[in-house]
């Protein structure tokens, strides 16, 4: 089955959802470990690995990278480290511990779900409404026959 992509922002969108229900997951567990002894909370930063995919899906191939020229045909071909292009996961310190170690804040944990709530509901609309045009066209060529 061929990979149909609708437009360059659906890759883009798609990603970002994944990295948002990822993030939805490590903030449930910090939720799940309020009363773990020495548990610290827990958190995921993936803005430059979204920064990349935008670059990618949206100015072609404007990159920084130096290009290894190969001038013979038996040189060993360069590995490409994108060592950027993950998400990077954190221990989210300055909070106060309590006597236990435990350093998860409910009231900062439930502020990091509504936001990242939020945001995900925002790329399903974005996403929507990009698919909405096609399904347009779609249907009024279905009319029209």
């Amino acid at each position: 089955m061929a990979d149909f992509q609708i437009s360059k922002a659906s890759a883009f969108v798609q990603s970002a959802l994944d990295a948002r229900a990822v993030k939805q997951d490590m903030i449930s567990s910090n939720i799940a470990n309020v009363d773990t002894p020495g548990y610290r909370p827990r958190d995921l930063s993936f803005e430059n690995m979204l920064k990349t995919e935008s670059d990618k899906a949206f100015s072609g191939s404007n990159s920084k990278k130096l290009e290894m020229a190969k001038t013979n045909g038996s040189h060993l071909s360069p590995i490409d480290d994108e060592s950027n292009n993950k998400s990077t996961v954190f221990f989210r310190d300055g909070h106060m511990a309590r006597n236990d170690g435990n350093s998860v804040d409910i009231d900062v944990e439930s502020s990091e779900m509504a936001k990242n709530s939020t945001m995900y509901q925002a790329l399903i609309s974005a996403y929507k409404k990009d698919t909405m045009i096609f399904s347009s066209v779609i249907d009024a060529s279905k009319s029209s026959q």
